[in-house]
């Protein structure tokens, strides 16, 4: 099998190169490979490759910075998505792509289903929903997995900055009014590549969009208090209390929704797998044995 993987230096696509490296030939291209703000040149290293299956972990993730450069987010989010589908049409190659649970405005007030109705509150979301649509009106075999609150060890996401919060601060405000299922990047590129291991011929048997994302959901202040209590080096913190806030208090560029929580029912009955519960992959992720 040889798979063109998108989005390498992503925490994402860094897991993905370890884990899809057992079923063949796996390409890695990162940002300094291909310009995805330039789809010709993307079509054409897809055509050069000519792969089996193309993962895509590459994305314009800078929410923030969406609001001001929207073009660059639309091109990198969904322009180039949709050429990825379309010369994965062409060779009959299976593309998994992944999006975000930013497509939904959390007003619902319950696990979103893949068939909920979509009503993104920036511009990184409406990017990410144009990508989708994008690989969707092209069709093929493709496979569509929206996760949320992605993070590792790795870059400065939310658990790494909380880490290092507990090392510098007596208390830390962390808000309690967003809540989603937080998702270990390594167990989404598992669980990738036992899709993959399955064959090209099942996956375009069940084309379509998912949501996959740790079980449960929680709130980022108490995801905050799980952190500190995972946390192998409970001695280097200095933090004595967290105290809740809400996201009104730290004003953002992006409004971001307030509640973002997958429902993953549909996935786990099709493919019959699931992600263990947030608390359990927090565990594991911070355990020093998984941390290399």
């Amino acid at each position: 099998m040889k798979i063109l993987l998108f989005g390498k230096t992503g925490q994402l696509g860094w897991e993905a190169q370890r884990t899809l490296a057992p079923l063949g030939e796996v390409v890695v291209l990162g940002s300094k490979d291909v310009d995805l703000t330039r789809p010709d040149g993307l079509a054409d290293h897809i055509r050069q490759i000519k792969p089996q299956v193309i993962v895509n972990t590459a994305a314009y993730t800078a929410v923030d910075k969406a609001e001001s450069e929207p073009d660059a987010a639309m091109t990198v989010n969904a322009k180039a998505p949709g050429v990825m589908a379309e010369e994965a049409r062409a060779l009959k190659a299976v593309l998994i792509h992944f999006s975000t649970d930013y497509v939904f405005d959390g007003m619902m007030g319950s696990p979103y289903k893949e068939e909920d109705a979509t009503n993104p509150l920036n511009v990184y979301g409406r990017s990410k929903l144009a990508g989708e649509q994008a690989i969707a009106q092209v069709g093929g075999g493709h496979v569509i997995l929206r996760t949320s609150w992605v993070y590792s060890l790795r870059g400065d996401g939310f658990v790494n900055k909380v880490l290092a919060w507990s090392r510098k601060q007596e208390t830390l405000q962390i808000v309690s009014d967003q809540v989603g299922s937080p998702t270990w990047a390594r167990m989404l590129a598992e669980t990738t590549a036992l899709l993959l291991r399955r064959g090209s011929g099942y996956l375009h048997e069940r084309a379509g969009l998912y949501h996959l994302a740790g079980a449960g959901h929680t709130s980022r202040f108490e995801w905050a208090q799980s952190i500190l209590e995972a946390d192998p080096n409970k001695q280097e913190q200095v933090t004595k209390e967290i105290v809740p806030a809400v996201t009104a208090d730290f004003p953002t560029p992006a409004q971001r929704p307030l509640f973002s929580a997958l429902d993953c029912s549909k996935f786990e009955k099709t493919f019959d797998l699931h992600l263990p519960g947030w608390k359990t992959t927090l565990k594991l992720a911070l355990d020093p044995l998984n941390t290399a």
